[in-house]
């Protein structure tokens, strides 16, 4: 009896601690939404006019790419516009060519291919700004899943049902947007029984998540999945991360309570011109921003990360059929597949973002090369900044080049030296455009052991961020470290922490 009754302790405790070990682990992006009509600027490059994206051909094309990249679920925004559909409807007009396989046949079938998972949409019966307050917009959208799941309910990849009722949570949701999604959750479990039904509504910036009627209406609904909208893209504040996550750690606490799946949709765009404007493009964000994000969202508990969107942000560099903003898009790609396996600087990034980076800091003597830049000794406590500019562990060096000097004591054997640094256009904060790593014996007669430039992307009208630079393989012994960083377009260099042989 003792025996066993051991062999389940140690059972639940193993899976406690696998369940933590899961959480702490930053989850790759597993889902991505999938635009079939053209509504306005924001897409821009979605579904640009080089291609001819209403074809099946380029759905089947665009799947396999999205199954290579790691996607695993499917969401369509869509299957009909403007009185008009993607599949074969009995009471509409094709979108696409008559006699053509059509573009929600070509997803269904490539996706099934790749054991992939499609959430079908119920369409907007009209347009994007569907009003089901209507009883026409209603009643359209019901015949719309009604003839979709007829259709295609057989397809092993149909997962189940993406509704398109994005409702604000701000303070939290109303009765009406509850009552509006359980009765289509009635309607889909009817149509298709066993199939998932998710939601993604938006409004977590200023959402009311501590109120006990936030909860309470959560709780009210019906859905099996909410994967809450990040809002970072939409940029619903200035500097958006470190209340985004806060409030998804909130939003964690509270499925714990519920069989709702925790999901995040994470936002991987910004704009090209003005933001949250549907004359403006939606194009890809810088990949540490995104990074932080996925890592923030697989710390409070997220179970799967999707994200609005991978396509048409991400794009295989060597597509027979390119997407998305040029040359940006295809740097995005190569940027996340990187982080995936594990080469460059993203992985010790990330770790950054978790706060597990720990290295050879605290009591070290620093002098800097400006006398007005204070609290310098900041650069080796281990304590990090975040995404905003009114962290106080970020040290300002202004408009100046940062030239600091690191006093260890005594020789210290190096291997890797790194620096982290803020880019914040708005703010005229910049990362450095070069950084150079020194060591010396003597703080007399130093030698250069690492130049690096450092990158920043063009798209930064909008959004803050954090990036670091690293040299590494140095093998040699010192007692001083010098580090210089130039200034970019003369902005500001705001540093948070110099690495002296991190461990991640």
């Amino acid at each position: 009896m003792y025996q066993a009754i051991n062999r389940i302790v140690l059972l639940i405790t193993g899976l406690c601690l696998l369940g933590l070990s899961i959480i702490g682990q930053t989850k790759p992006v597993r889902g991505t939404w999938v635009n079939l009509p053209y509504q306005d600027v924001r897409n821009k490059y979605m579904n640009p006019a080089h291609v001819e994206y209403r074809s099946a051909k380029f759905w089947e094309k665009k799947i396999t790419e999205l199954s290579e990249f790691g996607v695993e679920y499917i969401v369509i925004m869509a299957v009909a516009n403007e009185r008009k559909s993607y599949y074969p409807s009995d009471f509409m007009e094709p979108a696409y060519n008559k006699g053509e396989k059509s573009p929600v046949e070509a997803i269904f079938e490539t996706a099934g291919k790749y054991d992939m998972k499609v959430f079908m949409s119920s369409g907007w019966a009209i347009n994007q700004d569907d009003n089901l307050r209507l009883p026409e917009v209603k009643e359209i959208q019901e015949k719309i899943m009604s003839e979709t799941a007829a259709k295609f309910k057989h397809h092993k990849s149909f997962f189940g049902w993406y509704l398109p009722v994005e409702d604000s949570l701000e303070p939290y949701l109303s009765d009406h947007a509850v009552e509006a999604v359980n009765i289509l959750v009635n309607k889909a479990k009817e149509l298709t029984p066993g199939k998932k039904v998710m939601i993604s509504p938006y409004g977590i910036c200023h959402a009311n998540i501590d109120s006990e009627k936030f909860e309470e209406q959560i709780l009210k609904l019906k859905v099996d999945i909410i994967a809450y909208q990040d809002e970072v893209g939409c940029v619903r504040e200035p500097m958006p991360m470190k209340r985004m996550k806060e409030n998804f750690a909130k939003l964690g606490q509270i499925h714990q309570k519920t069989p709702i799946q925790f999901w995040a949709n994470v936002e991987s765009f910004t704009w090209e011109k003005n933001d949250n404007d549907r004359e403006s493009a939606l194009i890809p964000a810088a990949f540490p921003r995104y990074l932080s994000q996925i890592t923030g969202v697989s710390m409070a508990g997220a179970e799967e990360v999707i994200s609005f969107s991978v396509y048409g942000i991400f794009d295989k560099p060597d597509s027979e059929m390119p997407i998305g903003q040029p040359c940006f898009s295809a740097k995005a790609y190569q940027d996340y597949m990187d982080w995936k396996n594990g080469k460059g600087r993203w992985n010790f990034l990330e770790r950054t973002f978790k706060g597990e980076v720990d290295h050879v800091g605290v009591n070290k003597k620093i002098s800097a090369n400006c006398k007005q830049v204070s609290n310098v000794e900041r650069l080796t406590d281990k304590k990090l900044g975040q995404e905003t500019i009114d962290d106080k562990e970020w040290v300002d060096f202004g408009n100046d080049k940062m030239e600091v000097v690191i006093d260890l004591g005594k020789a210290t054997k190096i291997n890797t030296l790194a620096g982290r640094f803020l880019h914040y256009n708005k703010q005229a904060v910049a990362l450095p455009s070069l950084v150079h790593f020194y060591i010396s014996k003597n703080n007399k007669k130093f030698k250069r052991v690492g130049s690096i430039a450092m990158e920043a992307t063009k798209n930064d009208r909008f959004d803050c961020w954090i990036d670091l630079v690293i040299t590494d393989n140095i093998d040699a012994s010192a007692r001083y470290i010098k580090i210089e960083a130039d200034n970019r377009d003369n902005n500001k260099i705001l540093c948070d922490e110099i690495f002296i042989n991190p461990k991640w």
